[in-house]
């Protein structure tokens, strides 16, 4: 089986009991808000991949705080050439916060939309889990950095 592994940075920004988030649209199309962020370019840094990400899906100039944790996902997913691929993400999670820019919807990149939502209304979006696990994060910042949403041992 063909391996893959993709490392990706993501900010949870949290401001006036709202937190930013962009809107990720599918290959197939459909759409789900989860943070903004992404893949990090060959020799770039985490903290500087999610500072372009920010700014290429919402328009704003962010700067990361702190570094709240690291997520592993791991997905089976077919491959392009055939067969299966053994698929792993890692995802590092910064707190940021605006320090400039003007909100402003990503054109021709994997958003759509970019918004701030109260952080009580969450629960009720169409969303990627990693809203979730970076939302615990930023509110437990647990010593390792590890959400125990995805927690092997906890199923």
């Amino acid at each position: 089986m063909q391996t893959e592994l993709r490392v990706a940075a993501y900010a949870v920004c949290v401001r006036d009991g709202r937190i930013l988030l962009a809107r990720w649209v599918d290959r197939a199309g459909v759409k789900r808000w989860t943070l903004p962020g992404g893949g990090l370019d060959h020799g770039e840094l985490p903290v500087a991949a999610v500072v372009r990400e920010v700014e290429e899906e919402t328009g704003y100039v962010a700067e990361a705080t702190v570094l709240l944790g690291i997520d592993s996902i791991r997905r089976e997913r077919p491959h392009r050439l055939g067969g299966a691929l053994d698929w792993q993400g890692l995802r590092i999670v910064y707190e940021a916060r605006v320090v400039g820019g003007e909100l402003r919807n990503e054109e021709g990149g994997s958003t759509d939309l970019a918004a701030w939502h109260p952080l009580e209304s969450v629960p009720s979006l169409t969303r990627v889990e990693l809203v979730d696990i970076g939302l615990q994060l930023w509110r437990d910042r647990p010593p390792l950095g590890h959400s125990p949403l995805h927690d092997p041992a906890n199923g």
